[in-house]
């Protein structure tokens, strides 16, 4: 079984996140020690290849990822935007489901950022986007949806059912 991103500095950059999304200032007067033993947590994160991975967009270019990945592109304006927020919070507590689909998730919260995802999507606010290994968008959203809707999304594509029998043929895990 894979390592999921459930370790106290995952739990802890997501909290600082959310800290620094509604008062930046404060957040780092608050959790200095936090910040830095995320800095620490992101570092071995960094090593292994296990887990849900959660990438800022400016990073990469989403044609990196084709054939390899499904990206699950979370977008808003600004990541104090209430919807990504939640979307971000519910991605954390159910990161394992997403790994099992070979999920990355690819978040831009900077309007003004002209990264290749931005560019390929051109979201109005608050976006969620399902891209299926082969590079198709599959589904866009404009609010947040639990983990649960996205995991039947993406079981329904037909890359998904194939690697399902591949995996599991006589249908038993």
């Amino acid at each position: 079984m894979p390592m999921m991103p459930s370790t106290p500095a995952f739990i802890l950059s997501v909290t600082l996140a959310c800290l620094l999304a509604l008062n930046p200032a404060r957040a780092t007067e608050v959790l200095p020690e936090a910040a830095a033993e995320v800095a620490e947590g992101e570092a071995a994160e960094a090593e292994t290849p296990e887990g849900l991975r959660i990438i800022d967009a400016a990073e990469v270019d989403p044609v990196d990822f084709i054939w390899e990945w499904r990206i699950l592109a979370v977008m808003a304006d600004t990541p104090n935007d209430p919807a990504y927020i939640r979307q971000m919070r519910s991605i954390a507590d159910r990161a394992d489901d997403l790994y099992e689909r070979d999920v990355v998730v690819i978040t831009d919260t900077d309007r003004n950022s002209g990264s290749a995802l931005r560019q390929m999507l051109r979201p109005r606010g608050f976006m969620l986007a399902i891209i299926d290994k082969d590079g198709e968008v599959k589904q866009r959203r404009p609010a947040p949806r639990s983990i649960r809707e996205l995991n039947a999304v993406i079981d329904r594509f037909p890359l998904r059912r194939q690697e399902m029998l591949e995996r599991a043929p006589s249908g038993r895990d």
